[in-house]
C-alpha cells in the first residue's frame, strides 16, 4: 500500500468561466425612444410657432414681461400661453430623454455581450456625460459610437451619428436648447426684438430629433441582426 499523501501545490484551481451577459430586447426600447423624439420634435415646433406669433404680435407698450429690479408686469394671453407651451415642452423633453437613455443603456449592454469587450466609458458616464461641462461635447456621441464599433469593428460609423450630434450641438449653442440661461420671460423679450435666432435654434433641434430617430433605427436594426445571428443554433 502507498500511504504517501499527494503533494501540496500553491496553485488554486482556475475559476470556471462565468456565463456571458444576457442579451436584452432592444426593439421595444427603440420604438419608445423614436416616439419620444417625435413628441419632442412636435413640442419644439410648437415653440417655434409661438416665437413667431410673439414676434408678429409685437411687444406691448408696457414693455417686456421682466421690467427689471424684480418687477414683472401682468402677462398677456399670448405670453401666458407661451409659458404653458414651454412647460409642456419641457416635460415632454424629460420623457424623451429617459426613453433615449433606456435605449442607449440596452444597446450598450448588448454590445458588451456580443463583443465580449468592456465599454470605453464607465456606466456613470451614460448619465453624467450629458451634464458635465466640456466633456458633454463628446462623451454622449462617444458612447453611441463605442457601442456600434465594438460589435461591428469592420464597419464605418454610420454618417447619421455625426449628423445627429452636430445638429444637437448647434441647437444647444443657439440659446434655446435644453441647457440655456434665459428665463421664459427673457426668451419672450428676445422673441419681440430678435426672433430669427430663436426660430433657427428651434428648427435645428427639430432636425436633431429627426436624425436621432433615424440613428436609433439604423443602429437598432444592425444590432438586432447580429443578435439574431448569435441566437441561431451553432452560431
Amino acid at each position: 500500500m502507498n500511504d504517501q499523501e499527494p503533494p501540496v501545490t500553491d496553485k488554486a484551481p482556475a475559476p470556471a468561466p462565468g456565463p456571458a451577459p444576457a442579451l436584452r430586447p432592444v426593439r421595444g426600447a427603440a420604438r419608445c425612444a423614436v416616439a419620444g423624439l417625435a413628441l419632442a420634435a412636435l413640442a419644439w415646433a410648437a415653440r417655434a410657432v409661438w416665437h413667431l406669433r410673439l414676434s408678429l404680435a409685437g411687444q406691448p407698450a408696457s414693455g417686456p414681461p421682466d421690467q427689471g429690479g424684480g418687477t414683472h408686469r401682468p402677462l398677456t394671453a399670448l405670453e401666458d400661453s407661451y409659458h404653458l407651451v414651454n412647460s409642456v415642452g419641457g416635460a415632454v423633453t424629460v420623457v424623451c430623454a429617459l426613453a433615449f437613455l433606456s435605449w442607449l443603456d440596452r444597446v450598450r449592454d448588448n454590445a458588451r455581450a456580443l463583443s465580449g469587450a468592456e465599454p470605453q466609458y464607465a456606466y456613470p458616464w451614460l448619465f453624467a456625460g450629458w451634464i458635465v461641462p466640456v466633456v458633454n461635447l463628446w462623451i454622449p456621441r462617444g458612447i453611441v459610437a463605442d457601442a456600434h464599433r465594438s460589435v461591428f469593428p469592420d464597419r464605418p460609423l454610420p454618417t447619421v451619428v455625426n449628423w445627429w450630434w452636430g445638429l444637437w450641438l448647434v441647437g444647444l449653442a443657439g440659446g434655446v436648447g435644453l441647457v440655456h440661461a434665459d428665463s421664459t420671460d427673457e426668451v419672450i423679450a428676445r422673441a419681440y426684438t430678435d426672433v430669427l435666432p430663436l426660430i433657427a435654434a428651434d428648427v435645428v433641434i427639430v432636425a436633431a430629433a429627426g436624425t436621432a430617430a433615424l440613428m436609433i433605427r439604423t443602429l437598432t436594426t444592425a444590432q438586432q441582426q447580429r443578435m439574431d445571428e448569435a441566437a441561431r443554433p451553432g452560431a
